[in-house]
């Protein structure tokens, strides 16, 4: 996987359903479709999350988060994220009806979305960047306006990033003390 800065002119991005954003800067990174995550450590698996208000959706979606081997094991270690860091979130839709299922719900086959959140201290202004994809062609950045980057930084567990919603990762956070202060103040706010 490489990160490149082609010449852009105007490209639409979404990311999840916070903000649909175009892209006018000359030089905007760009990343490549990460097409090996499903090798790379499974994080966990949400149904129907949504961080705002109002925003529900006419249909069930399952998030699916990998991260990179390398990154996982430094966060074992150290409780925070190494430099270059990928985290990925796949997403699939739910479904109810299917072979012998009578109760609660399954994932589809095809991907909805894929959604990358990387870690590049040297390149991205904030040392993190989101990117979503539609296909398998490299993407641009998501511009650090959206409200993506304000809600990470707000409310990330740890290092601009939801660990609060990692069952393997959360205790270790814990145990290191490494939960953001904004964090901390979220979860005494819900007490």
């Amino acid at each position: 996987m490489s990160i490149h800065f082609p010449k852009l002119a105007c490209a639409v991005l979404i990311f999840a359903a916070l903000c649909y954003v175009p892209v006018q800067a000359a030089d905007v990174p760009q990343f490549d479709y990460p097409s090996d995550y499903r090798n790379w450590i499974f994080l966990t698996s949400g149904l129907d999350m949504n961080y705002s208000e109002g925003m529900g959706a006419d249909h069930h979606m399952f998030d699916n988060v990998f991260v990179n081997p390398e990154a996982y094991k430094v966060f074992q270690a150290t409780g925070r994220w190494p430099d270059k860091t990928v985290l990925v979130k796949e997403m699939r839709g739910g479904q109810t009806k299917g072979s012998i299922n009578r109760n609660g719900m399954f994932q589809q086959v095809g991907v909805m979305e894929l959604e990358v959140h990387a870690k590049d201290e040297k390149r991205f202004p904030g040392q993190w960047a989101f990117f979503a994809f539609g296909d398998t062609k490299p993407a641009a950045a998501i511009p650090q306006g959206a409200q993506c980057y304000a809600c990470h930084g707000s409310h990330g567990a740890v290092d601009n990033t939801f660990v609060q919603f990692y069952p393997t990762l959360k205790p270790i956070a814990e145990g290191k003390k490494t939960f953001s202060a904004s964090y901390l103040k979220d979860e005494s706010a819900q007490k």
